[in-house]
């Protein structure tokens, strides 16, 4: 709200020694002549008395001054030129010269962060209003009356309220509860996964911004820079918090051992900073309010992706596996044990390197190892069947390198055991080599028939029948007959 004209500037007391005085402050000052540009906003009618005042209508809104959307903070000064020229001032402070109060101030730098490169007529118009209460509010009643002159005129909240379209006035409202729910400080939460990351795959992070009561602030811009990480395949991404105020969910692939992700923004300063006009009795302005830069970083470890060992054991002779073989997977020594995902070294019960047995194929598996590492597995004892060929003191064993996200292939082949075949006396005449070669009667029958010639010896004689069946009598069983 500011008076706009060079008539007023003249009407106000101000001399032309005064206008020259201020624009010799600065080299270039411009001139009494430069234009005024309203930036958004609407022009309110009738304009609020006071004394001196030349205007008929009063303008609620931004003005534009050095291409730049500003707003007004010293109720019923001129209003700045496009050109006007400003300088760095204090913490804003009211047109009386006394401190905001802490939320009053808190919420001014919120809206001016939020708001200041708004699109609408009413935000702007909401934004100008609520500046001037909180900035140019009545602390006397004669501060209202129509005798006041420019100086000492206070802002009438209601008599503005009331001029401003309905659209306006409910967005009044609505910048109000915006600044008491998400006004400053604000916080950040960079919420990291909590077991070390994969190189090379994907895992969930959240960057959260947070209002002085804790809760989520929604459409944040947030620059996020990654080291040894992508997202999206970019090293860099700028992302706003969501709509409902809920975080920034990041998909963060880490590309080395040492993921981390950085954050930058810009929160509501702790209290608005002026800007203060060179030209006398011109309005001060703020635009952004001087936004307080908040950053944050949080990082991770990174491993290689997880292999895996198939060993497959199988018989030298069919090629089928062995079911029930026990192995211990071991490091290249064939004795320390291999080293999980988790760093940790697998060891079994008995603390040595841990023992897997083979399935009814033949084969086992050993999932999640860590990446790159030499594995051996060693066969511990013997499959049934295949004693012959074990050798304790140097067991079967089989090694390789396991590399990132792959399955490495071992195979342990056992030789049968040679069977022992039995010997079997043949039906039929006995060869005439039998007895040389192992093939002849066994010691039992060999005695068996010697008993057999005792006692043809002691009985002189016996009976044995022919080819032809008929019976046979030896010479000496005749003898005793009487023949």
């Amino acid at each position: 709200m500011a008076r706009t004209t060079l008539a007023a500037r003249l009407t106000a007391g101000v001399s032309g020694v005064a206008l020259l005085a201020g624009a010799a402050l600065v080299a270039g000052a411009p001139t009494a002549a430069a234009a005024i540009q309203q930036g958004l906003g609407y022009a309110t009618s009738p304009s609020q008395p006071y004394k001196g005042n030349p205007e008929t209508s009063d303008w609620l809104g931004s003005y534009i001054v050095n291409g730049k959307q500003v707003w007004c903070v010293q109720y019923a000064h001129l209003a700045p030129d496009t050109d006007e020229q400003y300088q760095p001032g204090e913490a804003l402070k009211t047109k009386w010269g006394t401190e905001l109060a802490p939320d009053v101030a808190a919420d001014i730098s919120y809206l001016l962060l939020r708001y200041t490169n708004t699109k609408s007529a009413d935000e702007a118009a909401a934004l100008a209003h609520l500046l001037h209460t909180w900035t140019a509010a009545p602390q006397s009643p004669d501060q209202l009356s129509p005798e006041a002159d420019f100086r000492n005129v206070a802002y009438d909240p209601s008599f503005h309220l009331s001029k401003l379209p309905a659209s306006a006035q409910t967005t009044v409202d609505k910048l109000k509860a915006d600044a008491t729910a998400n006004h400053g400080p604000w916080t950040t939460k960079i919420t990291k996964p909590s077991a070390a990351q994969v190189i090379g795959t994907p895992d969930k992070w959240t960057v959260e911004v947070r209002n002085a009561a804790g809760k989520g602030v929604s459409e944040v811009p947030v620059t996020i820079k990654l080291t040894d990480a992508t997202v999206e395949g970019k090293a860099e991404v700028a992302l706003a918090t969501k709509e409902d105020g809920s975080g920034i969910d990041l998909a963060v692939t880490p590309t080395g051992p040492n993921p981390a992700v950085a954050i930058s923004l810009l929160s509501p300063a702790d209290r608005p900073v002026v800007q203060q006009a060179v030209q006398v009795d011109t309005q001060r302005v703020v635009s952004t309010g001087g936004e307080k830069p908040l950053t944050a970083t949080e990082k991770v470890t990174a491993v290689t992706a997880p292999g895996a060992v198939k060993v497959a054991k199988v018989d030298d002779k069919t090629g089928k596996g062995i079911a029930g073989v026990r192995l211990r997977v071991t490091g290249p020594d064939k004795t320390a044990p291999a080293v999980g995902q988790d760093g940790k070294p697998l060891v079994g019960t008995d603390g040595a390197a841990v023992v897997v047995t083979t399935g009814a194929d033949g084969t086992v598996e050993v999932p999640n190892l860590k990446t790159p590492q030499d594995v051996c597995v060693v066969e511990v004892a013997a499959a049934p069947g295949y004693e012959q060929s074990f050798n304790p003191a140097a067991p079967p064993a089989s090694c390789g390198k396991l590399e990132p996200g792959k399955t490495l292939a071992l195979a342990l082949t056992n030789t049968p055991n040679t069977p022992t075949v039995p010997h079997v006396i043949p039906a039929g005449d006995r060869p005439a080599n039998a007895a040389a070669v192992g093939g002849g009667p066994s010691s039992g029958l060999l005695v068996a028939l010697g008993g057999l010639v005792l006692l043809a010896a002691a009985g002189g004689g016996f009976l044995f029948k022919t080819a032809r069946g008929k019976r046979v009598v030896s010479r000496s069983m005749r003898r005793d007959w009487g023949h």
